[in-house]
């Protein structure tokens, strides 16, 4: 009989469709108890029947939406009294967001949903932890961060600033938990650009989806799951990855001291101790 004890835990945000879906699925095909984390009922029941499917086991489910600050405290706490240990924590939900949203919480839906919700869930599982993988972007290029604001983006806004300043965001954080916490292993990673749910609501990002050469999410998935299993020595901690390959993010995303200014509003606006 199989010993479950030896098997690893590994917890996938944004796990009912696109990059998370295609990387729950390769994690369990390896072995792993995967636990899928995702915000529509349906979507997420359906993705854990495909990993079941798939892989011959049923993942657990958890529901939470990243809008909601108080969904993400609720998740860690049923974490929490579900597992001991996380050995991979892949911080992997995150949104375009087409028009302007504030959320119940006071803030810019993408910032919210992209970096203040796993910066939140990975502050409150930091103990049970070994290793975080965040879904980052080379749309950081895109990025305009003011540690001051993290609502700036409201003004005037753009989508796509607003969703690569969330992931400008992203890679900060990475950067900044491998320095607090060096007991975590954490990386973050571009998927390259990949045909997912994104966009749904825009014809325009649709049509594009269509015609464009975007990957697949089993491709954009593959250095997530290449992070996840990779031997800890042979990275680099708080290193931005894309295609299995260490790069250098822009200077402001790889800036020491915007990284702790972030850190410390991150902690101020989701309530608790920088």
């Amino acid at each position: 009989m199989e010993d479950l004890t030896e098997r690893r835990t590994v917890v996938v945000t944004g796990a009912s469709s696109g990059i998370g879906l295609a990387a729950a699925v390769d994690l369990a095909g390896r072995g792993d108890r995967v636990v899928l984390v995702g915000r529509d009922p349906a979507r997420l029941r359906a993705a854990g029947e495909r990993v079941r499917e798939c892989c011959g086991e049923q993942p657990e489910l958890f529901r939470a939406d990243f809008a909601v600050l108080d969904d993400v405290r609720g998740l860690a706490e049923r974490l929490r009294a579900a597992y001991d240990r996380i050995d991979v924590l892949a911080n992997n939900a995150g949104a375009i967001v087409l028009q302007p949203v504030t959320t119940v919480d006071g803030f810019e839906l993408s910032m919210q949903a992209n970096h203040l919700a796993p910066f939140l869930l990975s502050n409150l599982l930091r103990d049970r932890v070994g290793r975080m993988v965040v879904t980052a972007s080379g749309a950081h290029r895109s990025g305009v961060l003011d540690a001051d604001d993290l609502n700036a983006v409201l003004r005037r806004y753009r989508p796509m600033r607003a969703y690569g300043t969330s992931k400008q965001a992203n890679i900060l954080f990475t950067a900044e938990a491998a320095r607090r916490w060096p007991e975590m292993k954490a990386h973050s990673f571009h998927p390259g650009v990949v045909r997912t749910r994104f966009g749904n609501d825009s014809r325009l990002v649709a049509l594009g989806m269509r015609l464009l050469p975007f990957r697949s999410p089993e491709r954009g998935a593959e250095t997530l799951v290449w992070l996840a299993n990779q031997d800890p020595a042979r990275l680099v901690d708080g290193g931005y990855y894309a295609d299995r390959r260490l790069r250098r993010p822009l200077p402001k995303a790889s800036d020491p001291a915007l990284a702790a200014r972030l850190w410390a509003a991150s902690a101020k606006a989701v309530g608790i101790d920088a």
